[in-house]
């Protein structure tokens, strides 16, 4: 069960916003303390530790997981909303190569390919032998064979298109959710949350 502990949960700000992620024990503990209520990733519904430990029944066949204590049986916590916290912290992402593999959630922004870190290179939409900058306007994530395919053109001379238009990140707490999710529902308020959402400069 101290394994279970020490895996990490989401942390939702109030407006449902990823801001980090925190060891299992502590959520459990911020929930104990009404400062924060734990999402069923499932139906988005909102739990106490008592509601969750009824819904936990269920989960707990399928799923073959749970935190026991002397009255309380858990199934994992994934997900947790914090009941007051609005802020989103530091709102500066530093413009890094492991941000932008962040950004780009490791995948070539031309094909979708994900062929691991070593064959993504970072491209230049507008080369740098153009007058292209680095910036996270500039530069993507592209695989081997798509960045010799474009070679020293821009995306519309080599007939490429990007997946989506790249701009500077404003999920503040970016370095401190993992660039690849441990659980799989923190695909949906990640994606929902941010890397779908429209991004201002």
């Amino acid at each position: 069960m101290t394994a279970l502990l020490e895996l990490p949960t989401l942390v939702l700000n109030r407006s449902w916003m990823p801001i980090h992620t925190l060891p299992a024990r502590l959520a459990i503990g911020m929930v104990a303390r009404d400062a924060a209520r734990i999402i069923d990733p499932e139906t988005y519904s909102v739990h106490d530790l008592k509601s969750w430990h009824a819904i936990s029944q269920g989960k707990e066949l399928v799923e073959g997981l749970s935190i026991r204590s002397e009255t309380l049986s858990l199934a994992p916590l994934e997900v947790i909303v914090l009941t007051s916290y609005s802020g989103v912290g530091d709102q500066t992402v530093t413009f890094s190569r492991l941000n932008l593999y962040r950004r780009d959630r490791n995948t070539c922004q031309y094909c979708g390919d994900r062929p691991g870190t070593r064959e993504l290179t970072i491209d230049h939409i507008l080369p740098r032998s153009r007058g292209g900058q680095l910036s996270w306007e500039n530069c993507v994530l592209a695989c081997v064979n798509c960045n010799k395919r474009k070679a020293n053109r821009t995306p519309e001379e080599a007939r490429m298109k990007l997946l989506s238009e790249p701009t500077q990140p404003d999920w503040r707490m970016i370095r401190r959710i993992p660039p690849r999710p441990i659980w799989s529902s923190w695909e949906k308020f990640i994606s929902d949350a941010y890397w779908r959402q429209e991004l201002i400069d």
